[in-house]
């Protein structure tokens, strides 16, 4: 019987984690390496990408993945997830350097914050020349530009990294894909939590819902489609993570979680080693969600 911790090592394997410059990805990163796997940091930001495997690679780990090579264990790609070339890019550069591929995250994505970096938010109308806030638009009113923007993002961009993983974990013969949705895919998000007193009214837009629920039936497509060629594909579903939102936001979102909280941005580590590793090796298809009880009620 194999030993449990020999159940989630990852040992000599390589990890794609798209958006793994952001808050997320980051953590699944670092968890990644900690269980001894080799990480490529893709991200559109290029400095993030870069400061953040400069980050991890000078962490010390546990000793048994340690080596000569610990000091590059981790490598930041900037990467446009919506464009094809620049997947392919990645994938190509990633094999180049560890000539294989055995994990790959789904992380990143166009998701509108009500946190304290809400600013960046704001998108340009190229008619008006002025700055929009996402948030504030009524569903009746939301730009077209802006869904098709999302779209190619959240949806598009995952299809083309699953496509150049997938063509690479094939001819491995083994693979494992992670999904990142969200539990705004399964319900509708709570419009309530995000409106303030004395305030214009505030929404998380419909392309959001519309593109995590995409992802859970991606996953389940490409389960299917991949029976039998050893690769194994999951969704993670997260529920609200803290990120410096303000008080009454928190309030408003810890009054609707069974757990009176939201989670904290490692609390999401766990479950994504166990996707990860062969202590998920009878899953695939699957949905695991990680919400505090959100989806229960």
């Amino acid at each position: 019987m194999e030993k449990l911790p020999q159940l989630f090592d990852l040992t000599g394997r390589v990890a794609v984690v798209t958006g793994g410059a952001g808050l997320l990805g980051g953590e699944f990163c670092r968890t990644l390496m900690g269980a001894g796997a080799y990480t490529v940091i893709a991200d559109i930001d290029e400095a993030a990408a870069k400061d953040t495997a400069a980050s991890l690679n000078e962490l010390q780990f546990n000793k048994r993945v340690r080596s000569k090579e610990t000091s590059q264990r981790a490598l930041g790609i900037q990467t446009d997830i919506s464009s094809k070339e620049s997947v392919q890019q990645m994938v190509a550069k990633t094999l180049s350097v560890h000539n294989r591929l055995d994990i790959l995250v789904n992380g990143a994505a166009l998701d509108p914050k009500f946190d304290h970096q809400r600013e960046t938010n704001l998108e340009e109308d190229e008619q008006a020349h002025r700055l929009v806030d996402p948030l504030s638009i009524n569903f009746e009113d939301y730009p077209l530009d802006l869904w098709n923007q999302a779209l190619e993002v959240n949806l598009t961009g995952m299809f083309l990294c699953c496509q150049a993983a997938g063509k690479q974990m094939v001819e491995q013969g083994r693979g494992v894909i992670i999904n990142v949705s969200s539990i705004y895919g399964l319900v509708g998000p709570d419009q309530r939590i995000y409106q303030k007193q004395g305030e214009p009214p505030q929404y998380k837009p419909a392309h959001y819902s519309v593109t995590k629920a995409g992802v859970v039936g991606l996953t389940s497509y490409l389960a299917t489609y991949y029976a039998g060629k050893g690769i194994r594909v999951n969704a993670l579903t997260p529920g609200g993570v803290y990120n410096d939102h303000d008080d009454t936001f928190l309030e408003a979102y810890s009054a609707r979680s069974v757990m009176g909280r939201m989670a904290e941005k490692n609390e999401m580590n766990g479950a994504l080693l166990f996707l990860a590793s062969d202590a998920s090796s009878y899953m695939t298809g699957g949905n695991l969600v990680v919400d505090g009880g959100w989806t229960a009620w």
